[in-house]
């Protein structure tokens, strides 16, 4: 397996400057890395390279110097519709569980920056994919609807004649 190369992709106004022949150590605003390690969920389903790509951005918050110049946030794409590996049945499962972070063209994106580290925030990214894949992969409970019991009708029943006593004594008295 080769490891992951970066491609990078620099904002409109570098590209017009000509940032990159100018000065060699510019630095782009977004890195792009598409992972070359499959994401192995259970013994079936595993998430090939091609279903997620990663981008790189400026993370916010505290950094010092380095925040401005070193893309720390990541940016994790699963293409789950177009997944061969997944099952319909799980795929619905994953979108109503993924909520807002669900594309209309069926990808899945997870941000994360929650430390300084590059690597570390991939791998965060990865985990929480996986941790919401293994949950749409359990198929839930269906509930098997009860009956009262025959006690708990009869209690039931007199409480209500009870209360129906009560109230009718608050009427106007008769003389």
């Amino acid at each position: 397996m080769s490891a992951a190369r970066p491609v990078y992709f620099s904002n409109r106004t570098a590209r017009m400057r000509g940032c990159h022949s100018v000065h060699p150590w510019y630095t782009p605003l977004v890195q792009r890395t598409v992972h070359r390690m499959p994401l192995t969920i259970s013994d079936t389903i595993q998430i090939e390279d091609w279903e997620i790509s990663e981008i790189f951005v400026r993370s916010g918050g505290p950094g010092g110097q380095n925040v401005n110049k070193v893309n720390t946030a990541v940016e994790l794409r699963f293409e789950a519709a177009r997944s061969p590996n997944l099952p319909d049945p799980v795929k619905r499962r994953l979108r109503r569980l993924a909520g807002r972070r669900w594309t209309k063209d069926g990808a899945l994106v997870l941000q994360v920056e929650e430390t300084r580290s590059q690597a570390r925030n991939r791998e965060i990214a990865r985990e929480r994919l996986a941790e919401l894949v293994q949950k749409a992969l359990e198929k839930p409970k269906r509930r098997i609807p009860t009956k009262p019991t025959y006690g708990s009708k009869r209690r039931r029943l007199k409480a209500k004649k009870e209360l129906g006593e009560k109230k009718a004594l608050r009427g106007r008295v008769k003389e």
